[in-house]
């Protein structure tokens, strides 16, 4: 069976010490914002749109650069981390669709959520978590960890 795969995006925002989540409706956990990368989309101007979208908040990446001069590119802001997630797994153990997710870091001004694309969960479904409460929360553990990350790698960065 083919695999089908879809490019990604993924920021955790931090301000203050905390990330913000909310509940993803279909995979009922609780996730930073993210989506996929549109056609005419690099990374990462995807996951500064997703957030923009879902939270309404302008984001800053906290990413490295890699230092090459060449006549005909430019360095991308690199992400965190590239995964790869299983999206459709059926019964059989086979895999039908994947998303190949890049994931940043962000800093943002504020904590005031306000939805700016459509059909976004609504202010309310989401919350700021520090590394503590990211630790007891009952979150999935990559959450839990890529949360601290970026908490403390937005943190190092100012």
């Amino acid at each position: 069976m083919e695999t089908t795969r879809h490019f990604t995006a993924t920021t955790y925002v931090v301000n203050d010490g905390a990330t913000a989540l909310h509940e993803h409706e279909r995979l009922g956990i609780r996730l930073p914002p993210g989506g996929h990368i549109e056609r005419d989309e690099l990374p990462h101007e995807a996951a500064l749109r997703e957030v923009r979208e879902e939270t309404g908040l302008e984001a800053e990446l906290v990413a490295d650069r890699a230092d090459v001069a060449t006549p005909n590119g430019r360095p991308l802001p690199e992400p965190a981390h590239q995964m790869l997630h299983d999206i459709d797994v059926h019964p059989d153990g086979s895999v039908s669709h994947q998303h190949i997710d890049h994931l940043y870091h962000a800093r943002v001004p504020s904590r005031r959520i306000d939805p700016a694309g459509d059909d976004e969960a609504d202010a309310d479904e989401w919350s700021w978590y520090t590394p503590e409460e990211l630790r007891a929360g009952g979150f999935d553990a990559d959450v839990i960890s890529l949360g601290c990350e970026a908490i403390a790698a937005v943190a190092d960065a100012e």
